[in-house]
């Protein structure tokens, strides 16, 4: 489960939301996991004809041609699901036993300030007063 929490963020872009509002970012988060649903289908769809399981096939993997795929169906007009299917199944997930992760944050946070003003008013306080110094 935490796999697939993490695909949804990561892959799908779902780190930081766009919207604003509350209800936006409601709507905004389900169509996050309408899109992932789509892709895990396909995925189902492709392991069924590969005769693999689901797990075998990489989400990244399959998210890619995907987006590939929509793209070039748009310029084509080629519309085939098999197509597709095969494609996803080429590249599958090998078992790895033993595989460990350590579980740490990569990320740094930045070392700047929110800016929790507006523009204007920063820029008069910067040319008043210049840049505060680096927070650590």
């Amino acid at each position: 489960m935490e796999l697939d929490l993490r695909n949804i963020k990561t892959m799908m872009g779902m780190e930081t939301f766009s919207c604003k509002s509350l209800d936006m970012v409601e709507k905004e988060m389900w169509v996050y996991f309408l899109a992932y649903n789509l892709i895990r289908l396909i995925m189902v769809q492709a392991a069924s004809l590969g005769d693999i399981l689901p797990r075998q096939i990489s989400f990244k993997h399959s998210f890619q041609i995907w987006k590939a795929y929509r793209q070039q169906q748009t310029m084509s007009g080629i519309n085939s699901l098999k197509i597709l299917c095969v494609l996803i199944i080429e590249n599958t997930v090998g078992h790895r036993p033993g595989r460990i992760e350590p579980k740490a944050i990569k990320r740094r946070s930045k070392s700047f300030s929110l800016l929790m003003e507006t523009r204007e008013k920063a820029r008069v306080r910067v040319s008043r007063y210049g840049h505060p110094k680096k927070q650590r």
